[in-house]
């Protein structure tokens, strides 16, 4: 639903492509398709509409029951939908576009608008077939009684998965399979888009690309029940996440200016986003099936809803972790795309995909996360952003972004699946909020990169510390921005300061012809903190001083680990500061009803706080208090007065080709490095150095636990992957060696080094710093 959560084979490509296993032509006009695969044996007829294009629809009601009968029986309403049958000539061998609907929506045809590009009609008048496919659990795809009591053994296993790689992912690779297997599609030409939940199976097809996942978690190879290779060749996600866990219980540790590590998003377990998941779970509820609690823990929705609503402790509480590991393992694409589960890795599908600034449920870094992380793999992978003010509420979704998105997918689709029309260089667009609703957009704004849209910054610090209390807010101005019952992206509050316990820094007004956020602000700062379970709401304001009223144009969420330096991002956001305006930041221990109320009571002392604002404008360019400046990567500033300081994190890299396992032992060869702060004291430049390397060998065992090699050879019992680590201290520090004489037993093991300063500070994890053998 818009608006809400909606809303090996190398060879044999080749062949393929050759024309060696061309599709046998359909020798007469296709009026009927999947004969055999449907729940009652009978075909799903084609109606040809007025315009030529003909819908075949599969269903359950008075005739006979043509739904399909997935890869395990479940039945799942769909359509297809045709070109026009061709005056002459063959039939089928179609581009096949796949459309993806939203939570708790179901396929609804060719006139559908929901996915933000062409709808079905369109595709297929363009020369496309389409395939909607009601995802299992929703409508009568199980979701309703009447459709359970249909097909009642068909349905037992027919509730909501979540969006499971292996089955609501696995029914549409499937379903495309027939398909191609009948000759009405071309399993080289396969392009997939959707929005929200079906954004988020987009991605997942998209990561797969040429893969299935098979229900222990493995992958095969895609192919059509007829036996042959299948790959997505385009994707165009809209409003999708990649990490499901940290979209709907964020902790803040998502930076837009590096590669996520692993973990980093998992532990600690964030603040739940409870005004939207808990009408999410509503909508689920009245629109679809879920399974009995207790009878299914890998898809147990309800026991998980309780769970997480009952917030803190989550770390250390086992069911909390399970349910953080199972989602990110099945349900996420970014997982999947740097192997943090020990599936291989290879590069995605050529990509497209849109969020929004001002939706507050998968916002833009959940497309930035997985962007860096492909960008860093895989170079030269084509994958473009368009980025706007549109989405899940906040999202105001103007007609003119919409039509921009629109052209943007199609010309996509129409080179990488049709084979049209030329590529293009991949680039970042945005486009901007603005304020009345009626007001157009601004931009589109474009660059080569996510980082080319802010070539600008501008600077504040505050030295002075302030009190962040965790019953303090006013709770008006609360409602007034709560996505779900607040009064939308343009709602306007007074511009007054809440009070004693909201830490609040206000900007210089803006000058000339003032500046445009286009990035995600960035705060770094010291904590001193006491009590129990702390967070720190993040919102960052547009003041109009003529009215004392202010906009939202920014807002994040950190779960606090403890005392100590911080760094963190307010999701992106863009927007223009005018002459005059004030950018002003609001750090609150509660942002109720939007983000779930702390269980502990707390007081967090802010000092040293510095925050950075990513703009459009170029260096140099008048509109900003103090002027301009070129932005520093990664942005990890404190602020005292003008002067600046960052947090300076080691890094470790592994010489891949020097390490050498055996059944008697390793030896691991690497370097490490810091980058040490330019204006820090000197005391703290020389505790900036690496001062030891740390090594791990372990043996993943799934659901993030691992099995690490003790000095004895033996491994030790299932643990936390990065909580509780066994490491080896290796020689050296800049460049460093680990030799170690042990009993390895036959398996597959990884390597990871972990480099640690004087501050104690442990590297962020990186790919470079882990190798993974095995030992046969």
């Amino acid at each position: 639903m818009r608006r809400w959560a909606g809303s090996a084979l190398a060879a044999a490509t080749a062949v393929l492509a050759c024309g060696a296993l061309a599709p046998p032509p359909a020798s007469a006009a296709i009026s009927s398709i999947l004969g055999s695969d449907t729940v009652s044996g009978t075909a799903i007829a084609c109606t040809s509409q007025s315009d030529g294009v003909r819908v075949c629809k599969g269903d359950y009601g008075t005739g006979p029951d043509t739904r399909l009968k997935s890869f395990d029986g479940t039945p799942l309403a769909l359509y297809v939908i045709l070109p026009p049958a061709p005056a002459s000539g063959s039939d089928g061998n179609y581009p096949l576009v796949v459309q993806s609907h939203g939570w708790g929506n179901q396929a609804s045809g060719p006139g559908n608008t929901e996915y933000y590009g062409p709808t079905g009609d369109q595709w297929a008048k363009d020369g496309y077939a389409v395939l909607e496919l009601t995802a299992r659990g929703f409508g009568d795809s199980c979701g309703s009684a009447a459709s359970r009591l249909a097909d009642p053994s068909g349905c037992l296993n027919g509730y909501i998965r979540l969006d499971d790689d292996r089955y609501e992912v696995r029914d549409a690779q499937y379903a495309i399979g027939l398909l191609v297997g009948a000759g009405i599609a071309n399993g080289q030409r396969i392009g997939v888009t959707g929005e929200s939940y079906g954004g988020g199976t987009s991605l997942q097809l998209a990561t797969l690309k040429d893969r299935v996942m098979n229900a222990d978690g493995s992958l095969s190879p895609w192919v059509s029940p007829t036996g042959r290779p299948l790959h997505i060749a385009a994707a165009a996600p809209v409003i999708p996440w990649s990490d499901l866990v940290y979209s709907l219980v964020p902790n803040g540790r998502t930076l837009d200016s590096q590669v996520t590590p692993p973990t980093a998003d998992l532990s600690p377990i964030g603040v739940m986003k409870q005004s939207f998941v808990s009408a999410l779970y509503a909508l689920g509820t009245a629109s679809g099936y879920y399974s009995p609690p207790q009878s299914n823990p890998e898809a147990d929705l309800t026991t998980w809803f309780g769970a997480l609503n009952a917030g803190e402790p989550y770390d250390g509480n086992s069911e909390d972790q399970s349910i953080v590991s199972t989602i990110a393992r099945y349900h996420s694409a970014y997982y999947l795309l740097d192997g943090a589960y020990g599936t291989a890795t290879e590069a995605p599908a050529p990509l497209l995909i849109a969020n929004g600034f001002t939706d507050d449920l998968f916002p833009v870094d959940e497309a930035i996360r997985y962007y860096n992380l492909e960008r860093s793999l895989y170079p030269s992978d084509r994958v473009s952003l368009f980025d706007f003010d549109g989405g899940h509420m906040r999202g105001q979704n103007k007609a003119g972004e919409l039509a921009v998105l629109a052209a943007q997918i199609q010309g996509f689709f129409d080179h990488y699946v049709k084979g049209a029309g030329a590529a293009g260089a991949p680039q970042a667009t945005a486009m901007t909020q603005t304020c009345p609703a009626s007001a157009p957009a601004g931009g589109p704004f474009t660059a080569s990169t996510w980082a080319g849209l802010h070539p600008g910054e501008v600077d504040y610090g505050a030295p002075a510390a302030q009190t962040i209390s965790s019953g303090a807010g006013n709770s008006t101005i609360s409602a007034a921005i709560d996505p779900i019952s607040g009064e939308g992206a343009c709602a306007s509050v007074s511009a007054s300061d809440q009070g004693a316990g909201v830490a609040t820094y206000r900007l210089a007004p803006a000058t000339g012809g003032g500046y445009t956020l286009l990035g995600a602000p960035t705060v770094t700062a010291n904590l001193a903190v006491t009590g129990t379970f702390p967070i720190i709401a993040e919102r960052l304001w547009d003041v109009n001083p003529s009215s004392n009223t202010e906009t939202l144009v920014a807002r994040g969420v950190y779960r606090v680990s403890g005392s100590g330096p911080v760094a963190f991002q307010l999701h992106p956001g863009a927007w223009h500061f005018a002459a005059g305006h004030v950018a002003k930041l609001e750090l609150l221990g509660q942002d109720s009803p939007y983000v779930r109320t702390s269980n502990g009571a707390f007081s967090i002392s802010v000092s040293d706080l510095q925050l950075q604002l990513p703009v459009h404008e170029t260096p140099g360019t008048s509109g900003a208090p103090g002027g301009i400046h070129r932005p520093r990567r990664p942005r990890r500033p404190s602020g005292r007065g003008s002067s600046r300081r960052c947090i300076a994190w080691p890094g470790s890299r592994l010489f891949k080709r020097r390490v050498r396992v055996s059944h008697r032992g390793l030896v691991v060869f690497g370097t490490a490095s810091e980058r040490p702060c330019r204006n820090a004291p000197a005391a703290s430049r020389r505790k900036e150095h690496v001062k030891h390397v740390w090594v791990a060998v372990y043996r993943g065992v799934g659901h993030g636990r691992c099995r690490f090699l003790r000095p004895s050879g033996r491994l030790t019992r299932r643990r936390a992957c990065f909580k509780h680590p066994v490491e080896f201290r290796a020689s050296g520090t800049g460049r460093w060696h680990l030799r170690r004489r042990l009993h390895l037993a036959a398996g597959r093991y990884v390597i990871r080094a972990d480099a640690v300063d004087g501050f104690r500070r442990h590297q962020r994890r990186r790919a470079v710093s882990t190798f993974r053998s095995r030992l046969r």
